[in-house]
């Protein structure tokens, strides 16, 4: 995994480089990030310098208003909106609120419920729902189109729905499951120090802070992955499948994902 040492988005890495049998993904064609607004002065160049032609935003119009605009390099890259979010979930306003430094104060309710296994709900929810598998596949139509590459996909986080998009790419591209895990988890470690700052200003606001049930938020957990991998096999009995018939990407896409992103 390649860090891109951006202090302002520091989950931002290049899935190049991860193992397929006797090839590799190809550097320099796929990122994944969390939402660019916080990127400092030193960061955009750094961005800049990746050659970039499209960012590919997973967030709802609802979280970019409460989020700093994304800060991307000139010349801009083409900017494609395809939310995966649920506005009948609280969830997602609670994740969004939380991870952006708000209080959350609304939801504590829902945080105390659980906040695991409502993480997880959100998971298989990425499988089940309609509108989020159009949108993911909208995605991969696009990585698979070398006029759009190199692309950067971001979400809030750079953690579930950036996460989940990673895991069918990879999973296409035929990277094994234990290591397209260890990407996804590589979260915990690239975004530790973000994390931490975020709660402690949410501790300084709020001393009652319930931190057990706000933590699950901020992290990616394999039990997560297991939901989604779950409720693909309840679904549709294998990820090939889910592929062909929950996302509808034809074999066409899947091969020139597979040409366009190994070496």
């Amino acid at each position: 995994m390649r860090d891109l040492g951006l202090l302002g988005a520091p989950n931002a890495r290049d899935l190049g480089g991860l193992p397929v049998g006797g090839r590799v993904v190809r550097p320099g064609r796929l990122y994944r990030a969390s939402a660019l607004g916080r990127l400092t002065d030193e960061d955009v160049p750094v961005l800049g310098r990746l050659g970039l032609r499209t960012v590919v935003d997973l967030r709802d119009v609802s979280e970019i208003e409460l989020a700093p605009p994304d800060r991307l390099p000139e010349p801009a890259p083409e900017l494609v909106k395809l939310p995966v979010y649920d506005p009948a979930h609280p969830l997602f306003t609670y994740v969004a609120a939380v991870l952006l430094g708000h209080d959350g104060a609304g939801y504590a309710a829902l945080a105390e419920q659980g906040t695991p296994g409502a993480m997880a709900a959100i998971y298989r929810w990425f499988v089940a729902d309609e509108t989020a598998r159009v949108n993911f596949a909208a995605a991969v139509r696009l990585i698979a189109d070398p006029r759009h590459l190199p692309s950067l996909v971001h979400c809030t986080a750079g953690k579930d729905r950036t996460g989940w998009l990673s895991v069918i790419v990879l999973s296409v591209l035929g990277v094994d499951r234990a290591v397209i895990e260890a990407d996804y988890l590589h979260t915990n470690a690239a975004a530790e120090a973000v994390n931490t700052t975020i709660l402690s200003a949410l501790r300084s606001r709020r001393p009652d802070l319930n931190e057990a049930a706000i933590w699950p938020v901020f992290e990616a957990r394999t039990a997560y992955l297991e939901a989604a991998y779950d409720e693909v096999e309840r679904r549709y009995g294998t990820f090939d499948a889910y592929l062909h018939s929950g996302l509808g990407l034809s074999a066409d896409v899947l091969a020139a994902l597979r040409t366009n992103l190994l070496d």
